[in-house]
């Protein structure tokens, strides 16, 4: 990858086409410059054609010559691509889980769709996505919504949710918090049975918002009248929310003091975050989609990603596989561990220490009253319907007293 980004720095360096674009314009210019000549005196047209010649080639020669090293390096560029990225076949659709859930694929691309603020779009897939399939079959429409899985998606209220969520988002990266609060209240009760603090940090960062001079924090006027207006804000809103935030709102009181030397005070951390707009961004965006029952990141798109981290390890086993005749049997899981970021696992998983098998939702954990933990086919391999002992400690319990695991 380093010769790569090398190549492309290069590249970067030399295609620079000014003086071409300038040697073409004095080539115009020198052009221009003859036929006015030749307008104004039509007999002296043959010596200025004569005269032309020389400067005309030399110009062509010059602005070639820029060419060739942008085009050397647009070769060697290519070269490297196809070195690093060599073509290779994607893998058959033998063992394609996705090609009998239409309904999957199409929820998952319009709800993307309407994610990305792409309505018109999300509105015309749906369209068509109807239309095609109307033509080949005779599904009544109803039933036919629910098959595709696009049903749910032709709510207005889910569309609006999303304008809604954009206008909040847009106006939050204008530094106006004032729409984010208001959803935020709107919605308090639910955040609160959340656990979550959107609430709170909004209402905090638009006190540091009025209290380091709103719109014009350099101006020394506004940031003294800031302070009125930020300890106004905080009498009128902060009174609920002293039982859970009593720290931060005291650390909010004790940096008026330090208002001069802001900076070196010890609360700078809080105060001169820049990084604290585009994290409540993102957090008041996990809250939004959360209370529509919806996941923070789009499904298509961690799917996307996940499976093109995937593809090179998933096609070197199907070379192995098909080299030694094997075959893999199972769509459940992944004939080997494919390793993604941190940011992408979402679910626990338990193998049991027993089978040594992962368990599922046809075969879950289930707990022992000793706090073992086995699968539930080896539980009941290990009972045989009466009492036994856990095979990590003495303990004896029956079958019926274990519980079932969520994880």
């Amino acid at each position: 990858m380093e010769a790569l980004i090398k190549e492309h720095e290069r590249l970067a360096s030399k295609s620079n086409l000014s003086q071409s674009v300038q040697d073409v314009q004095n080539t115009i210019d020198l052009l221009v410059r003859a036929r006015e000549s030749i307008a104004t005196n039509p007999t002296s047209a043959s010596v200025t054609l004569a005269k032309l010649q020389n400067p005309v080639k030399q110009s062509f020669e010059a602005f070639t010559n820029d060419l060739k090293e942008v085009y050397r390096g647009h070769g060697r560029y290519q070269k490297i691509l196809d070195t690093k990225f060599q073509n290779k076949p994607f893998p058959t659709s033998d063992n394609d889980a996705l090609s009998t859930q239409p309904g999957l694929i199409n929820r998952a691309i319009a709800m993307h769709l309407l994610r990305e603020g792409q309505f018109s779009v999300a509105s015309q897939f749906l369209t068509d996505t109807m239309k095609n399939t109307a033509l080949e079959s005779e599904i009544p429409q109803a039933t036919l919504d629910e098959t595709l899985g696009i049903d749910p998606l032709k709510s207005e209220h889910l569309r609006q949710a999303f304008v809604n969520m954009y206008y909040v988002l847009h106006e939050l990266r204008q530094r106006n918090l004032l729409p984010a609060i208001a959803w935020a209240r709107e919605n308090s009760r639910k955040l609160e049975l959340r656990g979550s603090n959107l609430e709170f940090e909004l209402g905090q960062l638009q006190f540091i918002y009025l209290f380091t001079g709103g719109s014009m924090p350099s101006n020394p006027q506004a940031v003294t009248q800031g302070k009125f207006e930020a300890l106004k804000y905080a009498k009128q809103n902060f009174g609920h929310f002293q039982n859970r935030y009593l720290h931060e709102i005291s650390q909010l009181a004790s940096a008026m003091a330090f208002q001069p030397n802001l900076g070196t005070s010890p609360y700078r951390h809080v105060f001169l975050n820049a990084d604290t707009w585009e994290y409540l961004a993102n957090a008041f965006t996990k809250e939004f989609c959360s209370l529509l029952g919806l996941s923070a990141e789009s499904p298509l798109y961690i799917a996307a990603t996940a499976g093109a981290i995937a593809l090179p390890t998933l096609l070197k086993l199907q070379t192995i596989m098909k080299d030694k005749r094997a075959e893999w049997t199972t769509q459940q899981e992944l004939p080997v561990e494919i390793p993604l970021p941190p940011s992408y696992h979402f679910h626990s998983i338990f193998v049991c220490p027993v089978s040594k098998e992962q368990t599922t939702d046809e075969n879950p954990p289930m707990m022992m009253p000793c706090g073992h933990v086995v699968a539930q086919e080896t539980l009941a391999r290990m009972s045989k319907g009466s009492r036994f002992k856990c095979p990590y400690c003495p303990v004896e319990s029956r079958p019926e007293d274990a519980r079932k695991l969520v994880m």
